[in-house]
């Protein structure tokens, strides 16, 4: 095994050591389904390739956690081009088989492990759950290795079905704002998910859907909590004419056929204001804490 430059060969065995008495007890569930072999060997790789400076202290590395619709968001709206060229270091996540994607668009070879692969409100509550240890033994530990978390849910989410679930949704979202409080020392990228296809919705689900990001956004969600921010993606993306048999659905421009995943010019016209949200977020926030005299 070669050592990275500036690795120490002794933290590296204590790593393996404690790989080898923890990753039973604390990682079994983190890649259920896909094999003790994979869930060990991602583990492995990403607690080796983990360094320090990844921390700096200045809110410029981002790590994005999505599926399909975000990868389409990064690649055709060209969203790590722009945000390399602003200063930052971009990292994304996606399926747990893609895994984790460096700034250089290169891929690690492995993942953080998302429970279930899940990205849905469920999982992410349970995902926000997890213990955070100083290395990355479990997902959300993987995830805090970054400063600034970005993370959504896509378009399935928005099949919001009853009112029943959409108070479950708040539910989730608060208890993973609560987590969030926890840590001054990151910020926290909420992206209400991708409206659904006319298609495949109805006028009421789509009106839950809506009522849903308009929450993410408020006063309710937001006020208080500074390291917190939204980027309302399905305000964005949704028909908003009330008198638009589509209202609150994707909207025409932005779909082919009856496909919920936005098209090519809906990512390039999105992925750029995505881009230029996380700069302002991660200026707002810097600026807070020098306004408020203190640091995190």
């Amino acid at each position: 095994m070669k050592l990275k430059k500036g690795q120490n060969p002794l933290l590296i065995w204590f790593v393996l050591g404690i790989v080898i008495i923890l990753v039973l007890a604390l990682l079994w569930r983190g890649l259920r389904g896909r094999g003790f072999r994979m869930l060990a060997t991602h583990r492995v790789k990403a607690l080796l390739d983990r360094t320090p400076a990844q921390h700096r202290g200045d809110f410029t590395n981002v790590i994005f956690l999505h599926h399909s619709t975000g990868r389409n968001l990064i690649n055709q709206g060209r969203v790590r081009q722009r945000l390399t060229a602003a200063g930052f270091q971009f990292w994304d996540h996606d399926y747990n088989w893609e895994g984790l994607i460096r700034p250089d668009g290169t891929r690690t070879g492995y993942s953080y492990g998302i429970p279930d692969d899940n990205t849905d409100p469920d999982g992410l509550a349970r995902l926000f759950a997890q213990r955070v240890y100083p290395w990355p033994l479990n997902a959300f530990s993987g995830l805090m290795q970054h400063e600034v978390i970005a993370f959504k849910s896509c378009f399935p989410a928005s099949n919001i079905t009853s009112e029943e679930q959409l108070e479950q949704y708040k539910t989730w979202y608060l208890g993973m704002r609560e987590v969030m409080d926890r840590y001054p020392d990151h910020i926290f990228i909420v992206i209400s998910p991708p409206p659904l296809n006319p298609a495949t919705t109805t006028p009421e689900v789509a009106a839950r859907a809506r009522a849903f990001a308009d929450w993410l956004e408020s006063d309710e969600f937001l006020a208080g909590h500074p390291n917190v921010f939204t980027f309302d993606f399905f305000d964005l993306l949704a028909e908003e004419d009330p008198s638009a048999p589509d209202f609150n659905m994707l909207r025409a421009e932005y779909r082919d056929g009856e496909d919920s995943h936005p098209n090519e010019l809906a990512n390039q016209t999105i992925g750029p204001l995505f881009a230029d949200f996380i700069v302002e977020a991660v200026q707002t926030y810097r600026a807070s804490l020098v306004g408020g005299g203190g640091t995190p």
